[in-house]
């Protein structure tokens, strides 16, 4: 029996999209998520017997159980939970509304959490599966107007590595994946943010405001190549913990963390002040 991916954000032109036709051209079943199937019915049409769309909003427990339910009554069970649908709220740390930060995190964080929560106990029952996370660079370093989206995401990635040690006795692999700049609509109607309205962030978190964003589409990344590798990934002996997308992820990823392991250097002097003597 082939095995079922289940996929949250398969918006047509996303990276969701790019995951789902790789698994239905690898001869696995799909259930395609989004919040309305109307985004996602190009990729039903191309392979109606292995791919089934279901609307899932994942602020919503009842949406989340739906959703399940029907993969279930479609395939028989889930195998391969993919999280991958999310947005990003841009604002300065002090500018940011509280419930526009608390939507973000209730869709990026808790969502994932609650559908992981819904996945498991099948998974467990058969000591096999593998949930795969989708977080993004911003978890390794970011910006002005950034930090919130990449607040979502550190969380994501630190959830997944306890979840990794937790669900690995079990058979059940966990993995993260972060993306680079891919050519989608995550730079334009994925993006949100607060009404911009202290002077001082004018050439700081202004500058990287939804109202001042461009979406010129000349990002590297091609999102239809973005769920081949995640296969070969997820089918590996030696699964990793981290799968890094695009040569510009690499870079970032690679500049990143050098200059962390600088910064630890030239302090660690200091840092060892705070021992008991010998």
């Amino acid at each position: 029996m082939a095995k079922t991916w289940l996929i949250t954000g398969c918006s047509e032109g996303g990276i969701g999209e790019g995951i789902a036709r790789a698994v239905l051209e690898a001869g696995y079943n799909a259930v395609v998520t989004a919040r309305t199937t109307a985004k996602v019915e190009g990729i039903v049409a191309d392979y109606p017997e292995q791919a089934l769309a279901v609307a899932l909003d994942l602020t919503e427990q009842d949406s989340i159980d739906a959703a399940y339910e029907a993969a279930v009554a479609k395939f028989g069970q889930v195998d391969v939970l993919v999280n991958n649908a999310g947005y990003c709220y841009r604002s300065s740390v002090e500018e940011a509304d509280p419930a526009g930060v608390q939507a973000m995190f209730d869709a990026n964080f808790f969502g994932m959490v609650a559908m992981i929560k819904k996945v498991l106990p099948g998974m467990r029952e058969r000591h096999d599966g593998a949930i795969v996370n989708v977080s993004s660079i911003g978890a390794v370093r970011t910006g002005a107007a950034s930090g919130y989206y990449a607040a979502t995401k550190a969380a994501v990635e630190l959830m997944t590595e306890g979840l990794r040690a937790e669900v690995a006795p079990l058979g059940i692999k966990a993995m993260i994946v972060e993306p680079g700049a891919f050519r989608t609509h995550f730079y334009d109607t994925s993006l949100k943010g607060s009404d911009n309205t202290v002077g001082d962030y004018a050439e700081t978190a202004h500058k990287r405001s939804v109202a001042q964003n461009v979406n010129m589409r000349q990002q590297p990344g091609d999102p239809l190549k973005a769920g081949y590798p995640i296969i070969k990934a997820i089918e590996a002996d030696d699964t990793p913990l981290r799968l890094y997308l695009g040569s510009d992820a690499l870079a970032a990823v690679r500049g990143a963390l050098n200059a962390r392991l600088e910064e630890l250097e030239k302090w660690a002097d200091l840092s060892k002040t705070t021992d008991f003597d010998a």
